[in-house]
């Protein structure tokens, strides 16, 4: 017993060191973000994000002192990642939207369902349909044992139409244009080609911060449908996934 607790003191130790770690490397980046020392400051966040210690206001602070740097591929990345986790954030989409402007990104425009899937988020679609089936359950058991009537047959109609409508959300969000493939283009003036070939036909000039959706992947290549509708190899190392 005496071992145990000893083992359960240390492991609460370790993550009390850990946290107080975290919490001066966070102050440090904060400190050298107020001093203008930006480039120091992304990094101090960027061994944040490395240990896993995600949030949203970690890629929101990222993402400004990237911006800062004028970086702005890395800042749009890291502002994506924040409303990622945190879709209602306000400053991050400001502040995404200028850096968008400055860099001139390019955009994916997302087809008519997938735009009026996206007038909620999936972790809203997710409650309604979690909702929807155990009220469904529930009516089903009910009526076993009470028997049928109009109102339960409507309530239940209606119940499995918004469990039905939220699968297929969920499922168009997730595997549309700003989904789990999405990806920021970081690197300055990437070019599209037909082939996986520095030597190959361009398809288009693609600046810092752009969106692209990432089809497959190829050694150093990823496939990816682009901004103008159409479709084009990359170097891997020139975008990153905003889902990590």
């Amino acid at each position: 017993m005496r071992a145990r607790l000893c083992l359960l003191c240390l492991s609460a130790g370790f993550v009390l060191s850990a946290k107080a770690a975290d919490e001066k490397v966070f102050a440090q980046a904060n400190k050298a973000y107020a001093e203008g020392r930006f480039g120091e400051a992304a990094a101090n966040y960027e061994s944040l994000v490395r240990s896993g210690k995600w949030n949203a206001n970690l890629f929101y602070d990222l993402g400004n002192a990237w911006y800062r740097t004028g970086d702005f591929g890395q800042a749009i990345l890291n502002y994506e990642r924040a409303l990622a986790l945190d879709p209602r954030q306000p400053e991050a989409d400001a502040n995404l939207r200028l850096a968008r402007d400055e860099a001139r990104a390019l955009e994916l425009r997302p087809n008519w369902i997938e735009h009026y899937a996206s007038m909620a988020t999936v972790k809203q679609y997710t409650i309604a349909g979690v909702i929807a089936l155990w009220l469904s359950i529930f009516l089903v058991v009910h009526s076993s044992f009470s028997g049928r009537s109009a109102g339960r047959i409507a309530l239940l109609g209606l119940s499995l139409i918004v469990l039905g409508v939220s699968v297929f959300a969920i499922a168009t969000l997730e595997n549309g244009m700003h989904g789990d493939a999405l990806a920021i283009v970081t690197g300055k003036n990437v070019e599209a080609r037909l082939a996986t070939a520095d030597t190959a036909k361009s398809v288009l000039v693609l600046p810092a911060g752009s969106e692209i959706k990432i089809l497959s992947e190829r050694g150093d290549w990823v496939y990816a449908a682009l901004p103008n509708d159409q479709r084009g190899w990359i170097p891997a190392s020139g975008a990153q996934r905003v889902r990590m």
